[in-house]
């Protein structure tokens, strides 16, 4: 515990006790007007352990557990699976990057686990490996080092780490959704109980038995979170297994944004297998009345700043397109809104960027592996959920995203960079166009140079000061 004393009142700052019982220091305060130093000696004496257990809760709602808070690090799972984990509009932590990661040694998640369907998740990770050399010569031969590249070995090497980022990115494509990551999940102990309540009725086996295990680990470790915060709410509206029951059929029925249709307009589909075209869509509910308001605020932000969240009562944007399934995942990432958790399936065609960045002797290879494995993924098992995990992440997806003005602006100003992936860069500089023409008297801070070649890339890393001294 930090304190610091002020003329009347008092500061501090705790961090240093378990979550349960931090969660139910700030409980105290709304039935006891004593001071939480008094609280903390009762920690002290009788232990952070049993400190939880000594009150019975009955506030008949689970705000207690909003005021805990905990960190799970999940490991060797399936790309599938921690969507699933950070499909919660709260969800804060980190994963593996494909981009900066080689993925070339990770175990695969195999469903089906026929002898079919793990030749067909080795022929994507062959290509993928012995791809890497002769995509390298090629982004060097199309974006050589510049005499600035060249000045000093730091930035020689942010070169090469520009290039191998790039290498990475390109190639992505080729891994299959199966491919296993690692992720953390820093959440409140309400948040987990939530969430973990929905991922162990996931649709997919490997998702639910991932939740299952996560819930034993919670409840094992937060046994009040688990129970009697929560086990008041029960106790007073009843109806558990009516619950139950909706949220099971909820789950099934709408986990993944199955209909890529629903929002197609005639004439928007390339007739090109491996275009860029395809279907795409913006719509608006934001207020012009409320909107002139602030309009003067609007047009004097300076760039880099956020609106505040109260404009989000404007009004909505919504914006429908195709993505590949791997800047899907980078899209995702924004939960300021809703991001619809698409179904993988071979139906909306592999993104043909993928395919430019190849060395034209790899190209056509490319294009007969891809024909040839849609055929055996579709002939190895009839499941659409466990079949995703055989889509590599090349292939595109509906995406749907609804924000309010303050995260739409954020999204396409942040997405709009060179570092960002082009696949997804690309979505964003139409995101800003067709905003522009609906509201051009709202200005977008955004690069929107069609260039997406930077050196920056290559400084995106974590190493050790001395390291990066050098």
């Amino acid at each position: 515990m930090i304190k610091r004393d002020l003329p009347g009142s008092k500061l501090f700052l705790i961090d240093d006790i378990a979550p349960e019982d931090l969660a139910m220091l700030q409980a105290l305060y709304s039935r006891s007007a004593e001071s939480v130093e008094v609280h903390l000696e009762k920690v002290a004496k009788i232990g952070s352990a049993r400190f939880c257990q000594q009150y019975f809760v009955g506030y008949n709602h689970k705000s207690i557990a909003d005021c805990g808070t905990t960190t799970m690090f999940i490991e060797g799972v399936s790309t599938l699976a921690a969507k699933a984990v950070q499909d919660w509009p709260l969800y804060s932590g980190q994963e593996t990057s494909t981009r900066y990661i080689d993925m070339s040694t990770r175990r695969i998640e195999d469903p089906i686990g026929s002898p079919k369907s793990k030749e067909i998740l080795a022929r994507w990770m062959e290509f993928y490996t012995s791809s890497q050399a002769a995509v390298e010569a090629t982004i060097r031969q199309r974006y050589p080092a510049t005499e600035a590249d060249n000045k000093d070995e730091k930035t020689q090497r942010r070169y090469d780490g520009a290039v191998k980022a790039r290498v990475f990115d390109s190639l992505r494509g080729f891994l299959p959704a199966g491919i296993t990551t690692q992720l953390s999940w820093h959440t409140n102990l309400r948040q987990a109980g939530d969430h973990l309540n929905l991922l162990v009725k996931h649709p997919s086996k490997e998702i639910r038995t991932i939740g299952e295990g996560l819930w034993k680990l919670f409840s094992e470790q937060y046994e009040a979170s688990s129970g009697d915060f929560g086990a008041a709410v029960s106790s007073v509206t009843g109806g558990a297994e009516a619950r139950d029951a909706w949220e099971r059929k909820m789950v099934e029925k709408h986990t993944y944004n199955f209909d890529p249709t629903s929002w197609q307009r005639p004439g928007e589909l390339s007739g090109d297998p491996y275009g860029v075209g395809s279907p795409r869509m913006f719509d608006t509910t934001l207020h012009e009345g409320r909107l002139q308001y602030y309009l003067e605020d609007l047009q004097t932000r300076p760039r880099g700043s956020v609106l505040p969240h109260f404009m989000t009562d404007l009004g909505q944007l919504t914006f429908a397109f195709h993505l590949d399934f791997g800047s899907f995942r980078d899209i995702q990432r924004h939960r300021n809104g809703v991001c619809r958790m698409p179904l993988l399936t071979t139906e909306n065609l592999f993104e043909r960027w993928y395919l430019e960045q190849l060395p034209e002797n790899l190209l056509t290879t490319a294009v007969n592996l891809i024909e040839s494995l849609i055929k055996e993924i579709h002939a190895v098992t009839d499941d659409p959920v466990a079949r995703q995990y055989y889509i590599p992440l090349g292939f595109r997806v509906p995406c749907q995203v609804t924000y309010g003005l303050p995260a739409a602006l954020y999204v396409m100003e942040l997405r709009a960079g060179k570092t960002i992936h082009p696949t997804l860069r690309r979505k964003i500089h139409w995101m800003i166009e067709e905003f522009r023409k609906r509201y051009p008297q709202i200005p977008v801070h955004a690069d929107m140079d069609p260039d997406d070649w930077t050196v920056r890339r290559g400084q995106q890393t974590i190493v050790a000061k001395e390291q990066a001294a050098v």
